[in-house]
């Protein structure tokens, strides 16, 4: 669970991604770090492609659950399913760098997901996605999971670095809206 000052009083938040390089791996390592509450889908074998053989990825996130088929795309289509809101998060590459993550947008309005897609090299992601994600919670209360996701790294070199600096400034945006006043 994460801490009740880094969300005000919606301590509860998941946080949920496949482990993927990049996007995906930076939202379960800050999730992590900050300890927030955290899951997800990852393909049969715990494949990412910086750890193709089983029991692949699941040696450094446990806490992930292995799809029925080895193909990435089940798994991005159960998170999304699986999730209250997804984020996704690309860089200046944009969507059309990564099959997945088109995928998962094409999801996340398949299956009446609201979603938020943003650049995280962009200085105003950070301000832009604490405001969508605090609506979402408000939206879906304290037992909210919220879906990361976006390029690879091989995909869109440097997005693991950008999002996850993104990512941790969206939470401290949120923290210090949420910290009483001094």
């Amino acid at each position: 669970m994460c801490s009740p000052a880094a969300f005000g009083h919606h301590a509860s938040m998941k946080i949920s991604s496949g482990g993927q390089s990049g996007v995906d791996r930076a939202a379960l390592d800050v999730a992590i770090e900050r300890g927030i509450d955290w899951g997800g889908w990852c393909p049969k074998g715990g494949w990412a492609e910086d750890y193709p053989q089983p029991p692949g990825l699941l040696v450094k996130y446990p806490l992930l659950k292995e799809t029925e088929l080895a193909h990435p795309l089940q798994r991005t289509e159960w998170n999304v399913r699986d999730s209250n809101a997804t984020l996704i998060l690309t860089n200046t590459t944009g969507l059309a760098v990564s099959v997945g993550t088109t995928r998962a947008l094409h999801w996340a309005r398949q299956h009446g997901k609201p979603f938020l897609v943003l650049d995280a090299s962009d200085p105003a992601a950070p301000a832009a996605a604490a405001a969508w994600l605090e609506a979402q919670l408000a939206r879906f209360g304290s037992e909210m999971t919220l879906g990361v996701g976006g390029p690879r790294e091989s995909e869109a070199p440097g997005i693991y670095g950008a999002a996850k600096t993104m990512l941790a400034a969206t939470l401290d945006r949120m923290a210090r809206k949420a910290a009483p006043p001094a």
